[in-house]
């Protein structure tokens, strides 16, 4: 079984190891079809990854419907706030974020696989801070940590930013586990102090820090963002980090024209 993936990224603490597998070859499918589209994967180094966790005698919160398999002296709780009156509060807020409500906790000691697919990882250590992340990109922490939904400050942020009302809060201290859309040496980071950053496209995955984020005109006046060209910017403003990755809108537009485009009626 060793030989079928390599550990490319690991962190250990007293709770837990959690590690980021990569599977070498995938050459065992029957269906010709799915073989060519294999085959072809490997030839444009497109790997299959997975994440395992190793719990002890700790706790793991996850995203719903991620566990695929798990070994040992473990037992599963769900997370969904308390009562009616936490549970529809809960709903709410989570239906608006486009997350999962229900979070399993994971407690006892023995090794968790979560599924496997072809995104990539990001394994983050939070000390006593937050991080807000762009919806759909939280994948598991420690269960020290908090996840929570975080609420846009205005309605311009919320309707035009495209992150929609709410993004995920992960708060605490602990690791964190995220799925992210492209290679993590493809991220780039920015330290601000009391600075801004402005993004024209929706490819900023995390903020760290006392950061606002807006979303406004490219200049003053409404013809001054006409005639450069550029029309509102995702802005973050104050002193902490700003994530993002730039090569995201590329492989959308590969994805968008190798898309076939549905005969006319």
């Amino acid at each position: 079984m060793s030989d079928a993936y390599q550990v490319i990224s690991f962190v250990e603490n007293q709770n837990m190891k959690i590690e980021i597998l990569e599977y070498q070859n995938l050459g065992g499918n029957d269906n010709f079809t799915v073989a060519e589209k294999l085959y072809y994967a490997q030839k444009s180094n497109i790997k299959l990854r997975q994440v395992r966790i190793t719990l002890k005698n700790s706790s793991l919160t996850a995203e719903a419907g991620a566990l695929q398999l798990m070994k040992g002296n473990i037992t599963l709780k769900s997370l969904g706030g308390s009562g009616a009156k936490g549970f529809f509060k809960g709903l709410a807020s989570n239906v608006l974020a486009n997350e999962s409500m229900i979070k399993p906790q994971y407690q006892g000691s023995g090794i968790i696989y979560l599924e496997p697919s072809f995104k990539h990882y990001m394994i983050v250590e939070l000390d006593n801070e937050e991080i807000i992340a762009d919806k759909g990109l939280f994948y598991a922490c420690e269960s020290s940590v908090s996840v929570s939904v975080q609420a846009m400050k205005n309605i311009s942020s919320a309707i035009v930013g495209g992150e929609g009302l709410f993004q995920t809060k992960v708060s605490g201290s602990g690791f964190c586990v995220f799925e992210i859309p492209v290679p993590e040496d493809e991220l780039v980071e920015f330290e601000i102090q009391n600075e801004t950053v402005q993004v024209d496209g929706n490819f900023t995955l995390f903020r760290v820090g006392n950061i606002d984020f807006t979303v406004e005109k490219s200049s003053k006046s409404i013809f001054g963002s006409v005639a450069s060209g550029e029309g509102l910017l995702q802005t973050f403003r104050g002193t902490g980090k700003v994530i993002i990755a730039p090569t995201l809108p590329v492989y959308q537009k590969l994805v968008h024209a190798l898309t076939p485009t549905p005969p006319e009626k």
